[in-house]
């Protein structure tokens, strides 16, 4: 590295000036005044100038630059006044870093365009130096994985430095969206390790604080789509590099998760209440929420206090209004291991009106209660499944669900998977909620292999059929319509069509639809054993006077298709075309 130095001595006055010139014309002053006072100017000095005239002395700083590609310059001023016989040696330093920048190999650490001042005094004692620093991040922005950071802050500290460690016996920093920031903290010089760390934050705004800090920590996949308010105050210790207390008190907080496909999603809040945590101590939380929605169904106030030790939290019982009705758990518990946070809990829905939850959920109203039990549910690693069955009572029968596996619930790329069987489904009932015509009798239905993604049905095998047992089967004319309407334009058939138009019911001795669901089709059948020589299958088999039945034709059917027949059956009630 070329180098010009400059160098006079003036043996009258006894003062000193060395001066290297670099030739992108930065350059470095080494001044000494013949009598205490000794100076250094640096005047533009670019980093790997700096770290190529520092590993003159250490190899490591040229090593830190080039791992890091750090970049910038500096210019900065650093006085050393020895102290008289007695006295105290003080230095002071004050500078300005300018266009700095740095990347690590993996991409988790960079900054670029950085400008940061700052202006210290160090003052020597008997066993080292009492400090003190101001530094203010001036302008530019830095991602540290996860975290990404921008301009602003501003650094007041002081402290010491021994011969092994150093203190910083007070910090304050001054940012956006925080009324007070403090710490102090302690470190070993060999190797700067953490020794101690102690950090308290007052007024800090969640709207401000949660995007930018929480939010990348606590679920960075979800960093565009949580949305906070309201304000919190904490209190965090360290010990070696170990978390070992954190206190946290929220003041009309509130977090909420945008759905996926921008529907409503999930909210909580307004949060008030004091969570406080130590390692090697028990506490307890308490919190108060006084409402909030997942989607469509909105939530009433509620309490949640759970029993702290180390990584685990014990929940009390907790009841959770949900419409009319209440979604209570039981035995809630989680614990912190190696691959994330895992939990269990037991829950109950008690009767929620079907009306309600009909009406909240957009469709159309039905009569009636659900209720749910889910005795053993699980979740971690951002999958929640079900141990043992869900049994959901509706329309006088009941859903009894195995095998529920959801994946990502509230992600871009939600995945479920679950096994149902309906049994004794009061067909009266669903017809008359779905203003299908009428259907007197009951019916089973198996839903196999049931995979959703996103929240719509990819896969599945399902086979509806009359239940056994001996009850009135009646069938209107509306309904045969719209059942044959659903096999598409000139693909059903009724066997005495002519008898359609002259009655308004009509007797039947079962019924029966298969449709095997994959790569988008669904490939139909319909009761077993009533097929026909001509290609099609028996839907409704006739029975009793007048009798009718209702045969398919198409057996593969494309999936939106038949949806979009079923939403316009439900809602225009169409007419078929009979042959």
């Amino acid at each position: 590295m070329p180098l010009q130095v400059d160098f006079k001595f003036d043996p009258v006055q006894r003062n000193l000036r060395v001066d290297l010139r670099w030739p992108s014309g930065a350059k470095l002053s080494l001044i000494h005044d013949g009598e205490r006072r000794f100076e250094v100017r640096l005047s533009q000095v670019a980093i790997d100038e700096l770290a190529m005239l520092a590993a003159v002395f250490d190899d490591g700083a040229a090593e830190v630059r080039r791992r890091y590609a750090a970049s910038g310059r500096l210019d900065a001023r650093l006085v050393w006044t020895p102290s008289p016989q007695g006295g105290r040696d003080i230095v002071r330093v004050d500078g300005r870093l300018s266009e700095a920048g740095f990347g690590s190999e993996d991409g988790l650490h960079a900054a670029e365009q950085l400008a940061l001042s700052f202006d210290g005094a160090a003052t020597a004692t008997a066993s080292g130096w009492d400090w003190q620093l101001q530094a203010a991040w001036e302008q530019g922005e830095a991602y540290l994985h996860p975290l990404y950071l921008q301009a602003g802050p501003v650094l007041h500290a002081r402290g010491q430095v021994g011969a092994e460690q150093i203190h910083v016996e007070t910090a304050s920093l001054a940012m956006e969206g925080v009324q007070q920031l403090a710490l102090s903290a302690s470190a070993s010089r060999n190797g700067f390790t953490l020794d101690t760390l102690a950090v308290s934050l007052a007024g800090g705004d969640l709207a401000v604080l949660g995007p930018r800090w929480f939010a990348p920590l606590l679920a960075p996949a979800l960093v565009e789509r949580l949305r906070f308010a309201g304000s919190m105050s904490a209190g965090l210790t360290m010990k070696a590099g170990v978390l070992t207390g954190v206190d946290v008190v929220f003041d009309q907080a509130g977090v909420s998760l945008a759905g996926a496909v921008g529907d409503r999603g999930l909210a909580f809040g307004p949060v008030s209440g004091h969570v406080p945590w130590q390692a090697n101590a028990p506490t307890q939380a308490d919190l108060r929420i006084e409402g909030g929605h997942w989607e469509a169904l909105s939530l009433g106030a509620f309490d949640v206090s759970a029993h702290l030790e180390g990584e685990r939290a014990r929940f009390s019982p907790m009841r959770v209004p949900v419409l009319d009705g209440v979604l209570a758990f039981e035995g809630l518990e989680l614990r912190r291991l190696a691959e994330g946070w895992q939990g269990h809990a037991g829950v109950v829905l008690e009767p929620v009106s079907m009306l309600a939850l009909t009406e909240a959920l957009g469709l159309p109203p039905m009569a009636g209660v659900v209720s749910a039990a889910l005795p053993g549910v699980r979740f971690g690693s951002g999958e929640l499944t079900l141990d043992g069955a869900l049994v959901v009572s509706v329309f006088d029968g009941y859903l009894h669900v195995t095998g529920l596996r959801v994946s990502e619930p509230f992600g871009l790329a939600s995945h479920l998977q679950a096994d149902v069987e309906a049994r004794h489904i009061d067909l009266g009932q669903l017809t008359d909620a779905f203003s299908f015509g009428s259907i007197t009798g009951f019916a089973d239905l198996d839903l196999k292999g049931l995979e959703l993604v996103r929240w719509r049905p990819t896969r599945f095998e399902a086979r509806l059929a009359s239940s056994p047992g001996d009850y009135r089967r009646r069938i209107s004319q509306r309904a045969v319509q719209n059942i044959s309407a659903l096999g598409g334009a000139g693909a059903v058939a009724a066997l005495q069509r002519g008898l359609l138009g002259m009655f308004e019911t009509f007797g039947y001795r079962e019924l029966g639809l298969r449709c095997v669901l994959a790569n988008g089709v669904c490939d139909m059948a319909g009761i077993p054993g009533g097929d026909r020589a001509d290609g099609g299958f028996r839907i409704v088999r006739g029975g009793g006077i007048p009798a009718l039945d209702v045969i398919g034709y198409n057996r593969r059917v494309d999936w939106p298709e038949l949806v979009g027949r079923i939403q316009r059956v439900i809602e225009d009630n169409v007419t078929p075309e009979l042959r």
